[in-house]
């Protein structure tokens, strides 16, 4: 299934992407997804309803983003082996974890602001995972087991924040509208390898990232299982997974988001999204 929320923000309405390519909406059917409605068993209560009895929406004004919160928002830290040696950073021996604000939740076509006094807002393209059940001392092997479905991420950076004011990254990941998720959440089933799904980000036009996730260092099974030797994953958690080589912090010289810049990204069937970068007001 593709879900995704339609509507003005603080107004979007769940909704389902049928086998023709309608929008049919699911509002009065289902709560809003987010948490245990976005929970394995949730999903299948989805699964049994006849679409064909849902009214369509046409073209809707606006695409918001595929979760209305998310309990966590977790994010893996350097987990592309050519990502990281692009920072000159040696690859981790085990998963960073860090996090993103939930409030830093935003719709898949949402302006991106670029904060005040930021001069290294970057851009990443990532695999969201979106959690469907309570994690806790899972293996490898059950570890997808656990897992709801996937989206497209991207991490909007501000590499000053995270990098050159001391502590841990969170506070150079959280800004307002550096969580862009959607359009769509794809269930589980409709990714049969979560490791084989290319990857891609255009800047004004130009391809600056296009890589696979078989280039990630710990894969999804790895992730999942991992954090959750560490803490309880609950549904509606979502886990970016790292970003492929091409950021902005990577080239030489360094390029950051100006005020007009266009990033457009796609994670292979999990739609695309369009964004233009805006200064703060």
């Amino acid at each position: 299934m593709k879900l995704l929320r339609v509507g003005p923000e603080g107004r979007e309405k769940p909704a389902i992407l049928d086998a023709e390519g309608k929008i049919r909406d699911l509002s009065g059917r289902v709560p809003d997804f987010a948490a245990a409605a976005v929970s394995l068993s949730a999903l299948d209560a989805i699964r049994a309803i006849d679409l064909s009895s849902l009214p369509v929406i046409d073209a809707p004004e606006r695409v918001g983003a595929c979760l209305a919160s998310v309990p966590n928002f977790f994010c893996i830290g350097l987990n592309y082996a050519k990502h990281a040696a692009e920072t000159g950073a040696t690859p981790p021996a085990e998963p960073i974890i860090f996090n993103k604000t939930t409030s830093c939740l935003s719709g898949p076509n949402d302006p991106v602001i670029i904060p005040r006094k930021s001069v290294k807002t970057d851009w990443e393209v990532e695999l969201g995972v979106i959690i469907g059940r309570e994690t806790l001392y899972v293996s490898e092997e059950d570890a997808l087991d656990y897992v709801a479905g996937y989206c497209t991420i991207n991490d909007v950076s501000e590499r000053e924040f995270q990098i050159e004011h001391g502590g841990q990254w969170t506070k150079g990941k959280s800004a307002p509208t550096f969580g862009p998720i959607g359009p769509y959440f794809v269930t589980a089933d409709e990714v049969p390898d979560p490791q084989a799904l290319r990857l891609t980000l255009s800047l004004n036009g130009k391809v600056v990232q296009d890589s696979d996730t078989s280039d990630m260092i710990f894969t999804v099974r790895q992730i999942v299982s991992y954090m959750s030797q560490f803490m309880r994953l609950m549904p509606g958690d979502i886990i970016a997974t790292g970003t492929p080589s091409g950021v902005g912090m990577g080239m030489k010289p360094q390029r950051f988001l100006q005020p007009g810049d266009v990033m457009e990204l796609e994670v292979e069937g999990l739609g695309k999204q369009r964004q233009t970068a805006e200064a703060a007001k």
